[in-house]
């Protein structure tokens, strides 16, 4: 799995004009399942996402992480981290799950995450999403389960 990190003021997404989700402080995670991905990489990224120490603590330091401050966590489904530009324009999605087989690892995720912290939203999985966010910092992580230790 791949996910794009982004600390955030506020986030949140609409499908078709309505608010499917909506984070004040906290984290807006893009998130790619690829056709290699299995429950052990979305637990590991999870884990990973919500104990980054990325957010400033009394004197200014990225020292604690989105449980310590009890933010929010936005998630949204993101096939095209999987795209691949390396050979001519078009990118190549070879890599990325389909959906009706990465559903379930999205679906896995965002319950874990539930089960985590008290304040998760989600997108629409494979809808049009539009998604907005004031991005604090900015700081951006790009984290891949298969960049494991």
């Amino acid at each position: 799995m791949r996910a794009v990190v982004q600390r955030v003021s506020r986030a949140r997404v609409t499908v078709d004009g309505r608010v499917t989700g909506e984070i004040g402080r906290g984290l807006l995670v893009l998130l790619g399942v690829s056709v290699d991905d299995n429950v052990s990489a979305a637990d590991y990224l999870l884990e990973k996402i919500t104990s980054l120490r990325i957010f400033d603590d009394a004197d200014g330091k990225m020292n604690l992480s989105l449980v310590d401050i009890d933010g929010g966590l936005l998630i949204v489904s993101q096939f095209t981290l999987y795209g691949d530009t390396r050979r001519g324009r078009r990118p190549s999605f070879i890599a990325a799950a389909r959906g009706q087989d990465a559903i379930g690892l999205y679906e896995h995720f965002v319950a874990e995450a539930r089960g985590t912290l008290a304040n998760v939203a989600t997108g629409e999985f494979g809808a049009m999403m539009d998604v907005e966010l004031v991005n604090d910092g900015p700081v951006t992580i790009i984290l891949d389960s298969e960049k494991t230790i």
